[in-house]
């Protein structure tokens, strides 16, 4: 990868060695719930309601269990209505096996799993992308929805005056990040780690957040 894009090279000279802690490997139930629960909200407001549900089930609830919750229940803890259907389609779609185990999802392609997934409500890619990386460990995903991978990008190949800030029309579309990953392949979820450490280098701070782990 650093033989086949110099600029890139550049960046992982300045970041150094490439350390991703992959996040503890529950079943896609659990890690899908989690993220849905977390969307839009701030992470103290979504740890507190996290915690809020775990306490009403004694842990995490198995899917059956989570369908047959009435609303109320849930929306007590804090969990807005939309949230809760897409709980409960998530939960029906993991009885079904729509939604794989964490033994099957091992044997899928980063394609399938993306498919699957996304025909959970409130499920998009970038979520699933999130999950690729930093629960199964893949190797070979961009997400390039990310803001941080597009700041990323915008910061190490393209010449942004250093008399201004990065605006919104410096962030690059899909299709120039995807032309140029073409050379990182078969290692573009590294290439992507390397990117969220510019955004870190820029702020000349330490690796953070989605930086190390999601």
């Amino acid at each position: 990868m650093k033989a086949s894009d110099a600029k890139l090279a550049g960046l992982i000279e300045r970041a150094g060695e490439f350390k991703l802690r992959l996040d503890a490997s529950p079943s896609p139930f659990e890690s899908l719930l989690e993220s849905i629960l977390y969307q839009q909200l701030h992470g103290k407001a979504a740890a507190t309601i996290h915690r809020r549900v775990r306490e009403y089930f004694g842990g995490d609830p198995t899917p059956q269990l989570l369908i047959d919750t009435p609303y109320d229940p849930l929306r007590a803890c804090g969990v807005s209505g939309n949230k809760i259907k897409a709980f409960k389609d998530l939960a029906a779609k993991t009885l079904d096996g729509k939604v794989p185990t964490h033994a099957a999802i091992k044997k899928l392609t980063d394609a399938e799993i993306i498919e699957r997934l996304t025909a959970v409500r409130g499920i998009g890619a970038w979520t699933v992308e999130m999950l690729l990386i930093f629960r199964l460990g893949r190797p070979d995903v961009l997400p390039v929805t990310d803001y941080g991978v597009r700041k990323g990008f915008a910061l190490t190949f393209q010449k942004i005056p250093k008399t201004r800030a990065l605006a919104a029309e410096d962030l690059p579309k899909a299709d120039v990040m995807l032309k140029r990953a073409k050379k990182w392949a078969p290692f573009r979820s590294v290439a992507s780690w390397y990117l969220w450490r510019a955004c870190d280098l820029a702020k000349n701070t330490a690796p953070a957040g989605r930086s190390v782990k999601s």
